[in-house]
């Protein structure tokens, strides 16, 4: 069999890995690139390939790689390897999943979070050509560990070695296996059923596949990635050298879409941040999940933004933070130190300075003066802070939440307010001033006076 007769295709991720070198209680998969866990960014890309159906292989020492793969794509979509015998083994354990699959099945690592659909468009189109197994390869600087492609005179891939079991000839060789393969799915289960663990290991290796099929005289091809497509995350060290890689596409990304950034290496993305052109952006900005700034919004130095959305025309920060539910609308200043939680700010509307808004809303043209909070939490409940549009919040206001300030309504600065304030009125909530004359220089006199020797 040659090219798929469906043109369906489906995926099988491995991600029974135990990922000790990872050296976290975190299971390996479940760490972050771009913000987006290491698997979560692997089915997306799969998914973007056009890939019907996939199952995932977990192992049972990772309930938390289970539970984002049954909260994403469903009980169905789960394989157990247990115990783990090798790649192979791991890829027969989604057999039964996909016994009623007719199509091209691909193999692919649950720990490559830069890898794109465009990486793995090549595969599929080398089925299509009449390669009845192909797989993707890379050319490292350094082949270190890697498995060796081992060609024929014709670029047909031949086999496929274990670095551990090469003969110098063998490492020499520059192609290196990344462990991705695309086949049908009767014939890779065919394969995957005679592999043995007669090597050093003792363990089942899906690359044992290769010389099956050139046995059989089968056409087996490879598409060679760039090094970075195919970068595996099984360290901390790796994992920083990813989000590097995510950080350089993002911002290259962003620039060529008309985005202005003053020191575009001390900007950091997510995986989902939507960015329109004609916004500009200062340094040491940080863009967490769940972000989008509309055209013309300007995000100033050392600010920090997540679940967040900011209008055409905002001026955001410096040193503001913006966390999930802020929705700041048109011509919205956001000043420094500043800090919005789940408050909708109509258009124009102003907190400059020094301030924390925690659920509610912000009426258009309202001004919150320096010091403000929205005091939104009784130690048990939230509860929502209205301002009406035009407000004038006076610096030092405490709104003990739940209340509503009216359109038009100013507060005294240094208030206390609990009860809600009429539309157009004054509220003011403060004990009244007392001048004790000549106290602050009694004070000084008797603190000099303790202070002297006896």
């Amino acid at each position: 069999m040659t090219a798929s007769s469906s043109g369906r295709r489906a995926a099988v991720i491995m991600a029974a890995g135990q990922g000790t070198r990872m050296k976290s209680p975190i299971p390996k998969l479940l760490h972050r690139v771009g913000g987006r866990a290491l698997l979560d960014r692997v089915i997306d890309t799969v998914e973007a390939s056009g890939c019907e159906r996939i199952v995932v292989v977990v192992g049972n020492h990772s309930p938390g790689v289970r539970d984002l793969v049954v909260k994403r794509l469903g009980e169905a979509a789960v394989a157990v390897q247990d115990p783990p015998l090798g790649t192979a083994h791991a890829v027969l354990a989604a057999k039964d999943a996909l016994a009623d699959f007719d199509g091209d099945v691909l193999v692919v690592n649950g720990d490559c979070p830069l890898l794109q659909p465009s990486d793995l468009a090549p595969l599929f189109a080398l089925r299509d050509q009449g390669s009845a197994l192909s797989l993707m390869g890379f050319k490292p600087e350094n082949p270190l560990l890697y498995g060796r492609l081992i060609c024929g005179a014709n670029g047909h891939v031949m086999r496929i070695v274990e670095a551990r079991e090469a003969t110098e000839e063998e490492l020499s060789a520059k192609a290196c296996n990344a462990g991705m393969y695309c086949a049908d799915r009767a014939q890779l289960f065919a394969w995957l059923s005679r592999v043995t663990n007669d090597n050093a290991k003792g363990e089942f290796y899906i690359t044992d596949i290769v010389a099956m099929a050139t046995a059989e005289e089968k056409v087996v091809r490879a598409h060679f990635a760039p090094e970075n497509a195919v970068m595996g995350a099984d360290t901390p060290l790796q994992l920083s050298q990813a989000e590097a890689v995510f950080q350089a596409r993002a911002r290259a990304h962003f620039l060529a879409e008309g985005v202005a950034m003053l020191a575009p290496d001390t900007v950091h993305f997510s995986w989902d941040t939507q960015i329109a052109a004609g916004v500009q952006i200062e340094q040491f900005v940080v863009f967490a999940p769940g972000v989008s700034v509309a055209t013309g919004a300007v995000i100033r130095a050392f600010s920090h933004l997540e679940g967040a959305r900011v209008g055409a025309g905002a001026l955001v920060g410096p040193y503001a933070r913006l966390r999930p539910g802020a929705d700041i609308g048109e011509d919205v200043h956001i000043g420094n130190f500043v800090e919005v939680k789940k408050v909708k700010l109509g258009k124009g509307a102003k907190a400059n300075h020094l301030s924390y808004l925690g659920d509610g809303t912000v009426g258009a043209g309202a001004n919150i003066g320096a010091g403000t909070i929205f005091c939104n939490y009784d130690g048990f409940d939230k509860w929502d802070t209205h301002v009406g549009e035009n407000a004038f919040i006076g610096s030092n206001t405490a709104i003990v939440a739940p209340r509503t300030i009216g359109a038009g309504a100013m507060t005294g600065s240094g208030s206390v307010i609990t009860k809600d304030v009429p539309p157009d009125a004054l509220a003011l909530e403060r004990a009244d001033q007392v001048n004790k004359e000549g106290w602050a220089a009694r004070f000084r006199a008797m603190k000099l006076a303790s202070r002297k020797p006896k």
